[in-house]
């Protein structure tokens, strides 16, 4: 494989980022992942990191060097990264789970598949033109896809995320062929809520990938002003010709069977994914909730 990538993360108006991104691969297939800790819960930071550990860890053990069924993959470890966040707020006591988005994509292959849960988006760039973008999970985006009508909305509100007590609404698209010089990015909705689609496409159609982000970044932060949300991308250029390639160029032909490199920082988690099965799934967010509803006792 051969690509250009490219990935950044900044802090806009809000008191702490709890965006989380990263990718990782092998010799015959790469993994690109972001997550966007939600607001309005706690530890979203967490919520985020632990989306991406588990999603990365579990990649590592499958990618050998490639993920045999890639769609597959991605719904599981989208659900196992939604059972760790649940459990760790089990075992920490929490009346609030921490929760987050998830975007990721798997490439390899000539190929790309991805999964999405919430509003971190997914942008294939071909020839200047866009091919295709996931679609939010919001009831602004469902209403404008004419799916129900709701009245007097003035903001996008999820209604699915990874961490919450209710099972995840999530969507895998793929594959999708590639051809030399496509570009997909995935980002935070700082991104995509200050620029239009329009403008994310010109932009990343114009320059490379290393060239292109952080501009894209620094328009998002400049026109979100001082209330700006945190902005974060990471995007890559697929078989990156030798005249346009940027100096994070990747060419994997060099690296052997069962060698796994990653900009996922590397965590332990308390017991391995596969050993949280549905039935402790179900207990850890009957504790949850029994204990919100003692908490609720007390104060009546």
């Amino acid at each position: 494989m051969k690509f250009s990538v490219f990935q950044v993360s900044r802090r806009g108006g809000r008191e702490k980022n709890e965006d989380r991104m990263g990718y990782c691969y092998t010799r015959e297939s790469g993994l690109f992942v972001l997550a966007d800790g939600m607001g309005g819960h706690p530890e979203g930071e967490v919520a985020a990191q632990l989306a991406l550990q588990t999603v990365s860890a579990l990649y590592q053990k499958e990618a050998r060097p490639t993920v045999k069924d890639a769609t597959e993959f991605l719904a599981s470890a989208l659900m196992a990264a939604h059972h760790q966040i649940i459990r760790y707020a089990s075992e920490k006591g929490m009346l609030d789970t921490p929760r987050t988005t998830l975007v990721a994509a798997v490439v390899q292959g000539n190929s790309a598949i991805w999964v999405h849960c919430g509003d971190s988006r997914l942008y294939v760039v071909r020839e200047g033109e866009l091919l295709t973008r996931t679609r939010d999970h919001s009831y602004i985006e469902q209403q404008n896809a004419g799916v129900i009508r709701l009245d007097r909305i003035n903001r996008n509100i999820l209604f699915t995320c990874l961490g919450s007590p209710t099972k995840p609404v999530f969507d895998v698209t793929g594959p999708v062929v590639l051809q030399q010089g496509d570009k997909i990015l995935l980002c935070s909705d700082g991104l995509w809520g200050s620029l239009n689609d329009n403008e994310i496409v010109r932009l990343l159609s114009a320059q490379s990938v290393s060239d292109a982000v952080p501009e894209l970044v620094e328009q998002a932060l400049r026109k979100g002003g001082e209330h700006s949300d945190n902005v974060t991308v990471v995007a890559l250029e697929w078989e990156t010709p030798d005249s346009f390639e940027s100096t994070r160029g990747i060419s994997t032909d060099s690296i052997s069977d069962g060698v796994f490199a990653s900009t996922i920082q590397a965590g332990v988690l308390d017991t391995m994914v596969e050993d949280l099965d549905d039935a402790a799934i179900e207990r850890s967010i009957a504790e949850i909730n029994e204990a919100i509803r003692r908490s609720a006792a007390r104060k009546a």
